[in-house]
């Protein structure tokens, strides 16, 4: 089906961010890679056209995650691409040679500490079919040049203008927020997410946002490398995060493993939403050579106990997150449209896994929001709504980036527990104006149009 479709390059891609570009209401794709990236225009026939190069969006770094978001407000979604490191397939450095080519005593590739790494590229979005590289006039180029990863926009402050979060890996997080003028200023540092509460860098993957404690503030989700935790980033009033993976009971039972696509999803309807981290190792070499040194590691599922805390029930909840697989990618969304949350992992060296959820539709109520953008850029990318049942009010956004490399389902979904009915929906679209709701009947999808 790939050639057919046009999309069949035979490059070695590493994720992909889909978005509707060019606002012609066919959502296109955009495929990172160990260079060059390529953009895929949908044709609206079941087609793409390769438009890389007239697009000018090429990048022939090692590129990891890309994600959109209308930075300057103008209509049209612009586009962020994190890159990995610097080097030539025929100029590595000689395997398992130095300190930075061992781990836990067993020879491994190099890297990427002891490698140079790869500035990131902001494109703006011309409107006219074409990018401009903005990155060193936005000062989001990264010229430290830190292992980026994940990459996922959000508003960081509430301001209504898309701010941006990067992953780096074995290096500091960025948060970068916008200045409103084409230009953002890096704040992860102050901001509490660039390390942990150890005060040292991560070998941070993935990135998810979710108000897992319903105080109404998004909190930030981390996924790392092996001996060491992934991360929960507690959002405060004031707007600084931090570190509560020790006290959401998160952190140890991650230590083990190295994790990757992630995210904050309600799979039981309940109102309170859950943790999904998949995982696999980097180092094939390190399958049995020590204890607990396996290549392909289980996931982890943790369910939200509704008081700041979870509980990790993956062995409960389903044989298949217990097979060890070695994971990267995760998409989200209701793929057999029967109320609840699935999930798509793409593993290495085998078939995908569909994860399909049978049991949120039977334990709570739900409804899901598909927005569609006319004054805004069409997919609503940055839209923020606010579900409000009796005295319990959720938040989400709609946002690109989310998980690891991956794309999932652009509608918003939100558990409702027992409520038949939602009281009101609030509307912020990324245009400044505000729709509100009311008396919104639960289970099914509601399509909203910006009026």
């Amino acid at each position: 089906m790939a050639a057919n479709a046009g999309v069949a390059d035979p490059g070695w891609a590493m994720g992909v961010a889909v978005a509707d570009y060019d606002n012609d209401g066919y959502d296109d794709l955009y495929v990172t890679c160990f260079g060059p990236n390529r953009l895929y225009r949908n044709r609206g026939n079941g087609t793409f056209e390769d438009v890389t190069a007239k697009a000018g969006v090429g990048d022939p770094r090692f590129s990891t995650g890309a994600a959109w978001a209308d930075y300057d407000r103008d209509g049209d979604l612009d586009l962020f691409v994190a890159n990995y490191v610097a080097f030539k397939l025929d100029d590595l450095p000689e395997f398992g040679k130095g300190p930075m080519c061992q781990y836990r005593g067993v020879p491994v590739q190099c890297g990427p500490r002891g490698l140079p790494g790869a500035g990131d590229t902001l494109y703006r979005n011309n409107g006219d079919g074409t990018f401009t590289d903005v990155s060193v006039a936005a000062k989001v180029d990264d010229p430290i040049g830190y292992y980026g990863l994940g990459a996922m926009w959000t508003d960081l402050d509430d301001d209504g203008w898309p701010d941006l979060i990067v992953a780096n890996d074995a290096t500091p997080n960025y948060a970068y927020r916008n200045n409103h003028d084409g230009t953002f200023t890096e704040q992860g540092l102050m901001l509490g997410m660039a390390v942990n509460e150890n005060g040292i860098e991560q070998g941070s993957m993935g990135l998810s946002l979710g108000d897992y404690d319903r105080d109404g503030r998004l909190d930030l989700v981390v996924t790392n490398f092996s001996d060491d935790y992934n991360t929960i980033y507690h959002r405060n009033a004031g707007g600084s995060f931090t570190d509560v993976s020790r006290q959401t009971r998160t952190a140890d039972a991650s230590i083990p493993y190295v994790g990757w696509g992630t995210k904050f999803f309600d799979y039981d309807n309940d109102g309170w939403l859950d943790l999904l981290v998949v995982n696999g190792h980097v180092y094939p070499q390190i399958e049995g050579a020590y204890p607990g040194g396996h290549y392909r590691q289980r996931k982890l599922f943790y369910r939200n106990l509704r008081n700041g805390t979870f509980e990790e029930i993956a062995a409960s909840a389903g044989k298949a997150l217990m097979e060890p697989r070695a994971s990267r990618g995760a998409a989200f969304g209701d793929f057999d449209e029967d109320g609840d949350i699935d999930v798509v992992v793409n593993d290495l060296d085998g078939p995908p896994m569909l994860l399909r959820n049978d049991g949120g539709s039977r334990a709570g109520h739900w409804i899901s929001l598909k927005l569609v953008g006319t004054r805004s850029n069409r997919n609503a990318v940055g839209s923020r709504v606010r579900v409000v049942t009796g005295k319990f009010v959720q938040i989400d956004e709609v946002r690109s980036g989310d998980s690891y490399l991956s794309h999932s389902d652009w509608r918003l979904h939100f558990g409702l527990g027992s409520a038949t009915v939602v009281d009101e929906i609030v509307i912020r679209w990324p245009s400044g104006k505000t729709e509100i709701l009311r008396n919104v009947a639960a289970d099914r999808v509601l399509n909203v149009r910006e009026r």
